[in-house]
């Protein structure tokens, strides 16, 4: 089982690194094939969605990406001014955590704290403390500045999207639900735009 697991990881890392190489071409041929096989109108309909779903997972994933490595390596540095125990591993599990929205600092949180709680209590008490700040910190400050709003969604949007995906498919679904709602209400709001100019139209 172990020699499988291996021999497929090698394999679909030789297939992502052999994908990101020649996506670029791979985009061009695709843009071609649309082109020749819809018309026009439908053919640029769908050439703008899709370069809106690559903005949108794009920006999302790197920029989630991108916070969460920030977020990891301040954690590593507060709790070795702290003198926390085990600081490399409860920071890469805060960081890697941190990529599922809204409920990640919880899941990264809670057995970390437990781990410190095993080696000192009164140092699990002000880690606790420092993950409260911290998580406000990239919530409030950090991460609206990296991510902006990419997806378009409210809070509520976000939160729901989170519950409905990870209900389904767990760990992955809440790390890509909210920009894959994101655009299915992209979708939405556009359709009901279009249609609500459509009787204003036919009234006038």
């Amino acid at each position: 089982k172990v020699l499988m697991f291996l021999y497929n990881l090698l394999i679909g890392l030789i297939v992502a690194v052999y994908l990101l190489f020649s996506r670029k071409k791979f985009a061009r041929q695709s843009v071609l094939i649309i082109r020749s096989a819809l018309k026009p109108k439908w053919a640029e309909l769908l050439l703008n969605e899709v370069a809106f779903i690559d903005r949108m997972f794009g920006g999302f994933i790197s920029g989630k990406i991108l916070d969460s490595t920030i977020i990891g390596i301040i954690c590593y540095i507060v709790l070795l001014i702290m003198k926390m125990p085990y600081a490399v591993l409860v920071s890469v599990i805060v960081g890697v955590t941190n990529v599922i929205p809204f409920f990640g600092p919880f899941i990264g949180a809670i057995p970390t704290a437990a781990l410190i709680l095993m080696v000192d209590p009164l140092k699990c008490v002000y880690f606790v403390v420092f993950i409260i700040i911290l998580q406000q910190f990239d919530g409030n400050i950090l991460g609206p500045k990296i991510l902006g709003n990419t997806t378009q969604l409210s809070s509520f949007w976000v939160l729901f999207s989170i519950l409905l995906f990870g209900g389904v498919f767990g760990i992955v679904g809440m790390i890509v639900g909210v920009p894959i709602f994101g655009f299915v209400y992209h979708l939405i709001r556009d359709w009901m735009h279009d249609r609500l100019g459509i009787r204003k139209a036919t009234k006038e």
